[in-house]
């Protein structure tokens, strides 16, 4: 024998725990910053800032937009057919359908083409971030080792010399870029697979010992922005991440001339760092081989 709340009571109970989620959904909305607001508008990615980040953004926006469509017609079939064919009776059991030929090919062929669609689209963007041109405004030899990172400013310091700037786990880098200028990373390391990314070029590349892999973007937003490794390089994995500062033409020829006033300059780029020295078995002489 069960106890059952009289039809009003039960409404009311009812009636107040909708009250009660309402209430906790809008003090939750109200709670919001301005700021998480805006991240719940954008689907939690960052404003983006290169010329290539805008397919990223779309990709994963229209991505959001079909799982969601998704969701509700899926949700939506399965409570209508719960209440649609619900016992309506103790006496009565509802009529079982063993198979339904139609529903079955639809079930298959549906996730087949959105696949398909999401495929082609993926292909498209990858293409957009992997394009490489032939004349970069800019090329940047950078280096990931355990555990910071070195940039080379190839060739574009007097005399066609190459200032560069070197990070350590205590005190991260800065990688100054151009703004409206095409720039060419190419990827270099001497000990293990890393992985570069700037956040708000929606972006990221593997660096593989032994090859140069490049990665080409062009910044449209002056700001500060940050940069870190994607990929788990060791123990000190968290110390791997640098400053990014977007200067107009001018201030990125000025901070090049800075750093060649300081002595940060060398003949070719340095593919090594001064952190390469620490590990053990590597030769020192030639990119990622071992002695």
């Amino acid at each position: 024998m069960s106890l059952q709340l009289p039809s009003r009571a039960a409404a009311s109970v009812k009636t107040g725990a909708r009250a009660a989620v309402l209430g906790l959904g809008l003090l939750a909305l109200g709670a919001c910053s301005a700021e998480d607001k805006d991240q719940l508008g954008r689907l939690a990615m960052p404003i983006p800032a290169s010329e290539q980040a805008p397919a990223t953004y779309d990709l994963w926006k229209w991505a959001w937009v079909a799982a969601m469509v998704t969701g509700v017609i899926v949700w939506g079939l399965l409570f209508f057919a719960a209440w649609r064919y619900r016992r309506r009776s103790t006496n009565l059991v509802p009529v079982q359908t063993r198979y339904n030929l139609p529903l079955e090919i639809f079930y298959t062929v549906a996730p087949i083409l959105m696949v398909i669609v999401f495929f082609f689209h993926t292909v498209q963007t990858q293409n957009v971030m992997t394009e490489i041109k032939d004349d970069p405004d800019v090329t940047i030899d950078v280096v990931g080792q355990q555990w910071s990172w070195t940039f080379n400013y190839t060739e574009q310091g007097e005399g066609g010399q190459t200032p560069y700037t070197v990070g350590t786990t205590n005190d991260r880098p800065t990688l100054v870029l151009p703004v409206d200028q095409t720039v060419a990373f190419q990827l270099h390391s001497p000990d293990v697979i890393h992985s570069f990314s700037i956040d708000v070029f929606l972006t990221k590349l593997d660096i593989i010992p032994g090859r140069v892999n490049v990665l080409q973007v062009t910044p449209t937003r002056i700001g500060d922005f940050r940069g870190k490794c994607f990929e788990f390089c060791g123990a000190y994995h968290s110390r791997m991440i640098f400053d990014v500062k977007v200067v107009s033409a001018a201030d990125y020829q000025a901070y090049l001339a800075e750093l060649q006033e300081k002595g940060n300059v060398a003949p070719a780029p340095l593919l090594g760092g001064s952190a390469v020295n620490t590990q053990p078995g590597l030769n020192t002489d030639a990119e990622g081989e071992h002695s």
